[in-house]
């Protein structure tokens, strides 16, 4: 397993997955527990898009266009979500179905070369010096800015309506999470594709929710979930032969996950036999 350090691309993928992992954690919880969790799905869509016109336009680095594209997205999405008569879900599968459609259209235009299932599954070995260097700087600003505003975030998941009674502004919290939201999918969708990234979004949250019942102990346990799952998923796919990376790391997600709801089933049935 030591091997992989003498191979660049493979430590470049372990910080960056690591990365990903902790801010995809950290927001996950957030958008379960606030009912925003299809939004990560349509905003990947929406940044699958965009990158499909980044590559017919040969703009070097995709995340220039995806990241200002997806993050207009988001916050049209949480108005929807907030002020429309739209039904939040509808409006969603509106946009998500819209801009892969887009994204499908642009990518056949005769004359391009863009491979989609980079785009759809995603491709560590297809990110770039300069991608890496901007998604190593995301992440951290993604991170820092959760831990900076943690309590607000925490009140206006848990009680959005006490929240604002008490003169907190909450829509310039939601707007926050909506921004920190787009950024984490466009870095990790070069990572994990289209497809996976809503996945890594919600799986861990609803894996420790399983176990932990305070916000806390479900923030860290999401954190450590995710960080196993994606470092086991780079693993695996170095060392197995034409093992994908995103897949690798959706499967072990979902293995965790049935692991936790076994472990949430004896609890539970050892409370009520005490009982």
């Amino acid at each position: 397993m030591l091997d992989i350090f003498r191979y660049p691309f493979m430590v470049n993928a372990l910080i960056v997955g690591i990365l990903i992992a902790v801010c995809c954690a950290l927001l996950g919880v957030v958008l379960v527990l606030k009912r925003y969790s299809m939004i990560g799905d349509g905003l990947s869509h929406v940044g699958f898009g965009a990158l499909s016109i980044a590559a017919v336009l040969n703009i070097s680095s995709p995340l220039y266009l995806s990241l200002p594209v997806v993050t207009l997205a988001a916050f049209f999405l949480l108005r929807i979500t907030e002020n429309s008569r739209i039904n939040a879900d509808a409006a969603i599968a509106v946009i998500s179905s819209s801009a892969l459609a887009i994204g499908v259209f642009v990518a056949s235009i005769n004359g391009t070369n863009i491979n989609l299932q980079q785009y759809m599954f995603g491709s560590i070995l297809s990110v770039g010096k300069s991608d890496i260097i901007i998604s190593v700087i995301l992440s951290v600003f993604v991170i820092a800015m959760y831990l900076l505003f943690y309590n607000k975030i925490f009140a206006v998941t848990f009680d959005e309506d006490f929240a604002k009674a008490t003169g907190l502004r909450t829509g310039f919290y939601n707007t926050v999470i909506s921004l920190l939201t787009a950024i984490t999918i466009v870095v990790g969708m070069r990572m994990l594709g289209t497809l996976l990234i809503s996945a890594m979004i919600i799986f861990p949250s609803l894996t420790s929710m399983r176990v932990c019942k305070r916000f806390i102990s479900v923030v860290i346990t999401s954190v450590l979930v995710s960080v196993f799952c994606v470092v086991s998923g780079l693993l695996t796919s170095f060392t197995v032969t034409d093992v994908p990376v995103g897949a690798t790391i959706v499967i072990f997600n979902l293995a965790v996950f049935l692991v936790f709801l076994l472990i949430s089933a004896i609890k539970n049935a050892a409370a009520k036999k005490n009982k």
